[in-house]
């Protein structure tokens, strides 16, 4: 059960990730294992799946924009601030 969940989970993440591309299969897999019983009877070997993948283009920019702008005006007053004074232990 956990580990149909992971794929699951593996698949959905992956998708997530893809959602914005378009891919192309190009090439299929296939995966040849190698036969053990008390020696190897068979040499194994794979072959991964190629993709061609074009990505989304995406442009950030900026333009000037009037709005509303809420402002700050300051004013000097007298306060009470905490004032520390550090002596080192060597110098004590």
């Amino acid at each position: 059960m956990a580990k149909i969940l992971v794929q699951i989970g593996t698949a959905a993440f992956f998708a997530a990730g893809l959602a914005g591309c378009d891919v192309d299969k190009t090439q299929e897999g296939s995966v040849n294992l190698p036969k053990y019983n008390v020696e190897k009877t068979q040499e194994g070997s794979a072959r991964m799946p190629e993709y061609d993948v074009k990505t989304p283009d995406v442009a950030v920019n900026s333009k000037e924009k009037k709005v509303e702008v809420p402002t700050v005006k300051k004013e000097e007053r007298t306060v009470r601030v905490p004032d520390v004074d550090v002596t080192p232990a060597d110098k004590k």
